[in-house]
């Protein structure tokens, strides 16, 4: 035994080496914070921990005898030793720990004493109280309360204890009527040390859905540039040939080369160009050919309307439609890859 330990009883000399042996044992050795939790819901947490993670409850000075002895980075573990620290060993990583244990808080009420961990607002509305004594107390404990339709109402919302302030016993009393339950009880993880390093709650506490967001949105952004730079990807090869396709045929449309592949959209160019003439001469006087003036005031009337353009549609429009497809069949597959 150690020079740490050997003046120690003998029981304290067995826990000492029972903690370094769990420590050795385990991936993640951490310390979490028992206070406030009641006998009975801390022996439920402990059976939801089983299989995945040991919680031993010992004394502090004897966790910081085992710590010293282990001897290098762990040893840091000592500055979080605070209140009643429990142990906890696991195989999980910190971050699905931290989760764990998150899922074993519940609510309470308050006591005198406690600190407020989150502003508690009282909210405006009528209570379940019929008009007694306590209109007064809740007034005594700075809620504004009042008798209205024969109850209890409190007349406007209030903050009535900022977070981080002492909750006095007016106000715990004041709480528990009202059934308001401000406290977080549950194993809260202190820090948690893994491979050398260690993570305080600070680190852990990560929003899934926003690192998920962002994922997205990044994936989404790199097509678009590898799109958009030609460069080539399985996601993305799709979505450029389609591009670079689209542009070929609003290029040979616009230069007026004829080829079988564009001759319909250069035809339909031509002749909505044609009817947009007839129109501007129709407007100075110039008599048109009736079927011209028929074709030239529908499309006047109703752009969308015109038998070529159910027919066939600008070179622009097909080229966004096509690499829209294109894109969104690439994001189809890249939104699988995230479940």
């Amino acid at each position: 035994m150690a020079l740490y330990t050997s003046h120690l009883p003998q029981w304290k000399q067995d826990e000492v080496a029972e903690i370094k042996r769990l420590a050795g044992k385990y991936a993640v050795f951490g310390l979490v914070d028992l206070y406030g939790i009641p006998a009975s819901q801390l022996q439920h947490m402990r059976r939801g921990l089983r299989g995945s993670a040991v919680l031993k409850m010992t004394r502090n000075t004897l966790i910081e005898h085992s710590l010293n002895e282990m001897g290098g980075d762990i040893q840091q573990v000592t500055t979080y030793l605070d209140g009643q620290s429990a142990l906890i060993f696991t195989d999980e990583n910190p971050f699905k720990l931290y989760k764990r244990l998150e899922q074993t808080m519940t609510k309470m009420v308050a006591k005198p004493g406690d600190i407020a961990p989150e502003d508690i607002v009282v909210s405006k509305g009528p209570t379940s109280f019929k008009p007694g004594p306590v209109v007064g107390e809740l007034q005594q404990a700075g809620i504004p309360a009042a008798i209205e339709g024969g109850k209890v109402t409190i007349r406007e919302s209030k903050t009535v204890v900022r977070a981080g302030d002492v909750i006095s016993q007016k106000m715990a009393d004041a709480l528990a009527k009202l059934d308001i339950r401000p406290i977080d009880v549950g194993l809260s993880l202190q820090v948690a040390y893994y491979d050398g390093s260690l993570f305080e709650p600070s680190m852990l506490a990560i929003d899934e859905l926003a690192y998920y967001n962002n994922i997205v949105l990044a994936a989404q952004q790199a097509f678009n540039l590898s799109v958009n730079a030609a460069i080539p990807t399985p996601t993305t090869i799709g979505a450029i040939l389609g591009k670079a396709f689209g542009e070929a045929r609003s290029l040979a449309v616009e230069a007026g080369v004829y080829n079988a592949d564009v001759m319909d959209l250069i035809v339909v160019r031509a002749y909505r160009q044609m009817l947009s003439l007839a129109l501007a001469a129709a407007e100075h006087g110039l008599e048109l050919d009736p079927a011209i003036s028929a074709a030239a005031a529908a499309q006047a009337a109703a752009p969308a309307a015109a038998p070529a353009a159910e027919e066939a549609k600008e070179p622009e429009e097909e080229e966004e439609e096509e690499e829209k497809e294109d894109e969104e069949g690439g994001m189809a597959g890249l939104g699988a890859l995230f479940g």
